[in-house]
């Protein structure tokens, strides 16, 4: 397969590949924001789509769900193919597949047209995100991998931030098909970019043939057998999806209709969310490098945390004060980087011919939370509210929220099985956890390319 390289060659190390790297780097990441705009631009366009397609909650929440339903279904093929055909083919087809998908939308009258355009929209998101994350073990030596994994995730969610402000601006000045029209557009000025300036790997990078179909499954099965892989999976889970739900779809209403915030107010605070998590990130990022052994324990912090924010504003008497609401969005800010540390757990733990299928696998965990929770919530809503109205109670809200409790339990029963069978893998191995903190520190300084299995 193509991830199936030597990265610590003398050109990967010079100044001037140092250069290109963070070029490269710098593409992929415009890439991925402008495939989280896409992501997020219909939960901010919830009530006018509501108006355009005559839709209840359920039916808005359906058009999310078949996005993330996408987007997690494709994950473990997309890292098959990533591992096969390396990140610029990858990135460079999801730019154009969310281009059709937003001129779809843009045109679009009816709810399964609409549908049709959210589900090419979340195809071509489902080839981005871990596709450029692959470049930074190929063009960065290992001890800025975590930092630079972060940053991606992070950076990327200035996406988000265009979502919540032009994106509103434009849709309320223009209309929804200028609007849309203009983001198809972007999508394609991101896809010419791809094709002009990326670039899979270092040049003078070794690339292995690409595998047979019986060597790619027998690379999937043990892709799913590493523990490692597993505990990513389910931390990406739990920490990734409440702030995700809050962020794509029922975070505004929920600050608007719910909470009484000016639009101005509640898209402010969403930006909010994406710059504490900018700032937060690279923090996370460092925290994971120097002290690899105890990633899962600053997963429980951020879960907790997170649980119990939610818990106090869920119980607030009446509407809760904008102190908490910033608090809360404070939190969740902290969740995105969280799910970050499930990739490292996937990197560290398998070898790099399996980076794109076990990064594919983790990323299945939060996107299959985040769709169930939008779907349990728009139904929630309904349920609780007369008719097609769209006047939610602050109730309903309280009630559609608590479901994040079934899949935080879930998420951490699963990081919790999966980090003992992880140390009982490591035991069996002969790994002594107290000298490999030391290796880990060393690596950290040194910079090798590749991190060995270390624990959780």
């Amino acid at each position: 397969m193509v991830s199936s390289v030597h990265v610590s060659t003398p050109s990967a190390t010079s100044a001037s590949t140092a250069r290109r790297a963070y070029a490269i780097w710098a593409v992929g990441l415009v890439a991925y924001a402008v495939a989280i705009f896409h992501r997020a631009s219909l939960g901010v366009a919830g009530v006018e789509a509501q108006e355009r397609f005559s839709a209840g909650a359920s039916a808005i929440s359906l058009f999310l769900v078949l996005q993330l339903a996408v987007y997690a279904g494709l994950q473990v093929p997309v890292g098959v193919a990533l591992d096969r055909f390396g990140s610029r083919r990858m990135i460079l087809s999801g730019a154009l597949t969310m281009s059709v998908g937003q001129l779809v939308l843009a045109l679009a009258d009816d709810v399964p047209t609409a549908v049709v355009a959210r589900v090419l929209v979340g195809a071509g998101d489902a080839m981005t995100f871990i596709s450029v994350l692959r470049l930074v073990p190929l063009w960065f030596p290992g001890r800025l991998v975590p930092v630079l994994t972060q940053l991606t995730g992070i950076l990327g969610q200035v996406g988000q931030i265009a979502a919540a402000y032009p994106l509103v601006r434009l849709l309320h000045s223009l209309g929804w098909e200028p609007t849309f029209l203009g983001a198809a557009a972007m999508g394609v000025l991101a896809a010419v970019l791809v094709l002009v300036a990326l670039r899979d790997a270092p040049p003078g990078t070794v690339l292995a043939p690409p595998a047979g179909l019986a060597q790619v499954r027998r690379n999937l099965v043990d892709t799913w057998r590493e523990p490692g892989t597993r505990i990513g999976l389910f931390t990406h889970l739990v920490t990734q999806f409440s702030g995700t739900v809050f962020a794509l779809l029922w975070g505004y209403p929920f600050l608007t209709t719910g909470q009484g915030l000016s639009a101005g107010a509640a898209a402010t605070l969403l930006s909010l969310l994406v710059v504490v998590g900018m700032a937060f990130g690279p923090l996370l990022g460092q925290l994971v490098a120097r002290w690899p052994l105890r990633r899962s324990n600053l997963v429980f912090g951020i879960l907790g945390a997170t649980a119990a924010t939610w818990t106090v504003v869920l119980l607030w008497p009446g509407r809760a004060p904008l102190w908490l609401l910033v608090v809360l969005v404070l939190v969740l800010g902290t969740n995105g980087p969280g799910s970050m540390i499930g990739f490292d757990f996937a990197r560290t733990e398998n070898p790099v011919e399996r980076s794109g299928s076990a990064s594919g696998v983790v990323n299945v965990g939060g996107f299959v939370a985040s769709l169930l929770t939008v779907l349990a919530i728009g139904s929630v809503l309904d349920a609780m509210t007369p008719g097609s109205s769209t006047d939610y109670s602050l109730d309903a809200f309280r009630a559609a929220f608590a479901v994040q409790y079934v899949f935080w339990t879930i998420g951490l029963v699963g990081v919790l099985t999966h980090r003992r069978q992880l140390r009982a893998r490591l035991a069996r191995d002969g790994v002594v956890l107290a000298p490999l903190v030391t290796a880990a520190r060393a690596r950290f300084r040194g910079g090798s390319a590749y991190l060995p299995p270390r624990g959780d």
